[in-house]
């Protein structure tokens, strides 16, 4: 089984809401910083948010208050609840998982905002 599997992604209408989320598998789930990336159509990949293994938390700026991170220690997942969707929201959003030494990234999931 892939270490990380995304999923929650489909189509929502603008100011809709959608929760992702991130199965782990195969490493010490709690040990891992966990981060949630996007990557939209001709775009680089980007830091949507992270949650440190201690519980700290960092958005990037285009969240402005919409998207929520956490995760759960016991079931090993890590969660994006994001409302207050945009059109300029829409991407491919990925799991990634970094360790001391390793990361992992999962395959990713679409989320498309549109009317």
């Amino acid at each position: 089984q892939a270490p990380l599997v995304e999923s929650g992604g489909g189509l929502v209408q603008p100011g809709g809401s959608l929760r992702l989320s991130c199965a782990a598998s195969g490493f010490i789930f709690k040990l891992a910083t966990m981060a949630w990336y996007r990557q939209a159509p001709g775009k680089q990949r980007e830091l949507v948010a992270e949650i440190t293994r201690g519980g700290s938390t960092t958005y990037a700026d285009f969240v402005e208050g919409r998207f929520t991170i956490s995760r759960d220690n016991v079931k090993n997942t890590v969660d994006l609840q994001m409302n207050s969707l945009k059109t300029e929201d829409t991407a491919v959003y990925y799991c990634k998982a970094e360790l001391t030494r390793i990361s992992y990234w999962g395959k990713g999931t679409l989320v498309t905002v549109s009317s």
